[in-house]
């Protein structure tokens, strides 16, 4: 291996002749073998990164701070990145001190070292077009690495969009197919009210339904970026029309409707749109683990549970029981679930940290928020096609279960009163008999009233009182 020899405030160090990062991402290597996750394990943040070093360029060159051949340079190297070339060359790992300062001089070497190569010199030949000098005109890690932090994240959260889309309209087909089979609804997992499965399974989908309006209305915030900023805020080392000329640029590169924040020195402070999105994504977690956690409790058996659904068998359950097979894919779902409500957590103290005019941990943050939104994607992704898609419905075992249970006493609550409707749920407990059999022996309803209280289409919705 050959090496060319790199300098900073520190001092000199190697640098293998074919990597395309330098010093500053070499010493934060080496000081941060925290996770084993390089950036390059988050594409989202470096295509963000790439992106408005390449719209900096533009704005730059179009104030007359940056000439042609530079910028031109500079932004072929961008787009090199963003087509996924370079990708590898992000290491640093993506938990780190210096609130993203190593993230940011990762991205800046190898820009600036790409767009060496791209103008026919070698890597490492600062003179000609410098990491800082150039690259970094007008940027402070303090504005570049937050703004790539919600870029990254609303990439990431419009694919969780999609799988969230398909995964309520897979739900609401099975609810369409089951409307027509009526069950035991069941409150703290006793018996309690007929219903149809379909309405049960509708539920499941209006609760994703929410939960994608409520990822939908974290999406505002991170689009209020705070290039321009710099340091802490007040725009030194800009230009005056720096912060709308980069924004329009990045606009029209990513297709988004980006806004300056109106007050810069908060908004470089400020991690609110981080906590925003991250409640979100807890509370969708929150959805999906108590929908896995029915899908478990509804299938349970197969003999001796529930078992009014079956999930599809996805693979053997045990080494030791033959013929077992368990509900892998919801399993999975709450684990990731469990993972996101822990990563908010992160994400609150870290939000909390911040001192006075900049938040140190936003490293923290990128990271937990990049891994919540692609594990729940995933998860969203495999519960759909490996789970709900599937599902079938126990029509014969969902019959027994509602003729031998007490359900239908309280929809005799209206005609016969409480006293007497209690008296009917004990005699059927103790004598094992059905509802309508006891209430026909004693004489308190007739054949005919019951078959219209009873009835499953009345059963099921409002109305009940006024139909008898």
């Amino acid at each position: 291996m050959t090496f060319r020899r790199e300098h900073d405030l520190l001092g000199e160090r190697q640098i293998p002749e074919a990597a395309y990062w330098g010093v500053h991402t070499l010493r934060a290597r080496d000081n941060f073998p925290i996770s084993g996750q390089p950036i390059s394990t988050h594409p989202d943040l470096v295509v963000a990164l790439a992106a408005i070093k390449q719209a900096a360029a533009q704005a730059n060159h179009r104030l007359g701070l940056l000439d042609a051949t530079r910028c031109n340079a500079i932004v072929q190297a961008c787009e090199d990145i963003r087509a996924g070339q370079l990708n590898d060359q992000f290491v640093v790992d993506v938990i780190q001190g210096g609130a993203g300062t190593s993230t940011h001089m990762n991205a800046n070497e190898v820009i600036a070292n790409r767009a060496l190569e791209i103008l026919g010199h070698a890597k490492g030949d600062y003179t000609r077009l410098h990491p800082n000098e150039h690259v970094n005109i007008g940027q402070s890690t303090n504005d570049v690495y937050p703004t790539a932090v919600k870029l990254a994240a609303w990439a990431g959260a419009q694919r969780l969009l999609l799988a969230l889309q398909d995964l309520r309209d897979q739900l609401r087909r099975k609810a369409d197919a089951f409307a027509h089979i009526l069950k035991v609804g069941r409150t703290q997992l006793q018996d309690a009210v007929p219903m149809t499965l379909g309405q049960e399974f509708g539920a499941f989908a209006t609760s994703m339904d929410s939960a994608i309006t409520q990822l939908g209305a974290a999406l505002p915030g991170l689009c209020s970026i705070n290039l321009g900023a710099t340091a802490i805020g007040t725009g030194v080392t800009t230009h005056a029309d720096y912060p709308e000329t980069v924004r329009a640029e990045l606009s029209a590169l990513l297709g988004i409707e980006l806004r300056t924040a109106a007050d810069l020195v908060e908004a470089t402070q400020d991690c609110d749109a981080f906590v925003a999105l991250s409640a979100a994504l807890k509370r969708l977690a929150i959805r999906l683990s108590k929908l896995c956690n029915d899908l478990r409790l509804l299938s349970s058996g197969p003999r001796t549970g529930l078992a009014e659904i079956r999930l599809p068998a996805r693979q053997a359950g045990s080494s030791i029981m033959p013929g077992k097979v368990n509900p892998v894919i919801p399993e999975v779902v709450n684990q990731v679930c469990f993972q996101v409500i822990g990563n908010d957590l992160t994400i609150t103290l870290a939000a909390e940290a911040g001192q006075l005019q900049l938040n140190a941990f936003e490293p923290i943050i990128a990271c937990c928020l990049q891994q919540s939104l692609a594990h729940l994607t995933a998860a969203v992704d495999s519960l759909t096609r490996n789970c709900i898609e599937g599902i079938e419905a126990d029509s014969p075992r969902i019959d027994s279960l509602l003729n031998a249970s007490l359900a239908f006493i309280t929809v005799l609550n209206p005609h016969l009163g409480y006293a007497r409707t209690t008296e009917v749920a004990l005699e059927a407990l103790a004598t094992g008999q059905d509802v309508r059999s006891i209430v026909l022996a004693r004489g308190w309803l007739d054949d005919a009233q019951l078959g219209r209280i009873l009835d499953p289409a009345s059963a099921t919705r409002p109305g009940i009182l006024a139909a008898a």
